[in-house]
């Protein structure tokens, strides 16, 4: 079975939008084969298990980590996916149980997870935390590492809907950083590794994301873990996982994140991403934050007979509510025409309540709730 045929048949039923928490992951655990080890390897601020999964006897180690930022679920849904794969007795699967030994943390931050919030709960970014070690997710995550003593390190995470790949007019879909190891940026062996395994998930996954492939800046912040633990000597990766139009449980970016970690294992296996050279990763365009959510460009003040029309750009807030993630609109520019572009361009005819001068007025008068717009609701944009 090929690679493409696995994202599509080992999609697991057990967790499926933007909310997921640690608790949703145990009918998981209950699946697994006595192969697997599961452990409690620490406690959350709120005293909550951080569970690892070990799986794999090989010699290349790899440690893997998601949901440090708990509001951030995606890779979460892909590493589940993975765990589900290699539950199953596929020949791919036992290859890399034979090549690898991997240790998998689901969901760092229990608390972040359960509060739908990119902070622990202690409102600490535990990404911010790798020098001082404050938190006892980081104190776990750090002293994994020290154990474990990894060969690889995939670092795994979501970004905002505002990305676009470069300067195309794609969202960026997935995008990946071999971060830096050093104020001047440079590369040693260590960052080539990443780079070279980049590179090599970004030839494979261009056959299914045309143009829709990020790279995140590298500027050095040694709190930051990536940074950190390639200053270590361990290459490191970090996965993005980004937008698709209309996709905001992001189902479809779980599948390209879940077929990502599929191809850097075989890549690693036959060690042919070092065919390959440092511009095959430097060609993978930066990140541009161009993108909103929605674009009203026929919106008219109620009560104004003029022809002016008002172009209103609209940025989603996520918010949970009874375990729900809802998206909040919020006005974030008003007649701006250059440098941006929206996930949905709305052209009909609207109205709304307000006749303000600037964003800034909006602001001021705390008129940031848009969906009045002849009652167009965020959920009836989300399905267009």
């Amino acid at each position: 079975m090929n690679i493409d045929n696995i994202v599509r048949a080992y999609k697991s039923t057990v967790v499926y939008g933007r909310y997921v928490t640690a608790d949703d992951l145990e009918v998981l655990y209950t699946e697994l084969s006595s192969d697997f080890k599961v452990k409690t390897v620490g406690v959350s601020v709120l005293d909550k298990a951080i569970k690892s999964v070990e799986i794999g006897s090989g010699k290349t180690r790899i440690l893997m980590w998601s949901q440090m930022h708990g509001n951030e679920a995606t890779t979460t849904k892909a590493v589940v996916d993975l765990l589900h794969f290699l539950n199953s007795n596929e020949p791919l699967a036992d290859s890399f149980k034979a090549d690898f030994t991997l240790l998998i943390v689901p969901v760092l931050n229990p608390d972040g997870a359960e509060m739908y919030t990119r902070v622990n709960a202690n409102q600490v970014d535990l990404n911010r935390d790798s020098v001082d070690l404050t938190q006892p997710e980081s104190r776990c995550i750090r002293f994994l590492f020290d154990q474990f003593k990894p060969d690889y390190a995939f670092n795994l995470h979501d970004q905002r809907t505002i990305f676009a790949a470069g300067k195309t007019a794609n969202p960026a879909a997935i995008s990946f950083l071999a971060p830096s190891y050093n104020e001047t940026r440079e590369v040693n062996p260590c960052r080539l590794e990443a780079m070279l395994l980049i590179a090599a998930m970004n030839q494979e996954l261009q056959k299914y994301l045309p143009n829709s492939i990020g790279r995140f800046d590298d500027g050095f912040n040694l709190n930051c873990i990536g940074d950190c633990f390639q200053s270590l000597g361990v290459p490191t990766i970090l996965f993005e996982a980004g937008h698709f139009n209309g996709d905001y449980e992001r189902e479809n970016t779980r599948r390209e994140v879940f077929r990502s970690l599929l191809t850097v294992l075989t890549k690693i296996t036959a060690k042919t991403h070092r065919n390959l050279i440092i511009n095959d990763y430097l060609v993978i365009p930066e990140n541009e934050k161009t993108f909103r959510d929605v674009l009203f460009t026929n919106v008219r003040s109620i009560g104004d007979d003029s022809d002016k029309k008002d172009w209103v750009w609209v940025q989603y807030s996520e918010v949970l509510k009874d375990k729900m993630v809802s998206f909040v609109p919020t006005i974030v520019a008003v007649n701006q025409k250059d440098g941006l572009q929206a996930h949905l361009i709305i052209d009909a005819p609207v109205r709304w309540k307000v006749v303000a001068s600037d964003i800034n007025e909006l602001i001021d008068r705390n008129l940031l709730d848009l969906i009045d717009l002849e009652s167009l609701s965020v959920n009836e944009l989300l399905k267009k």
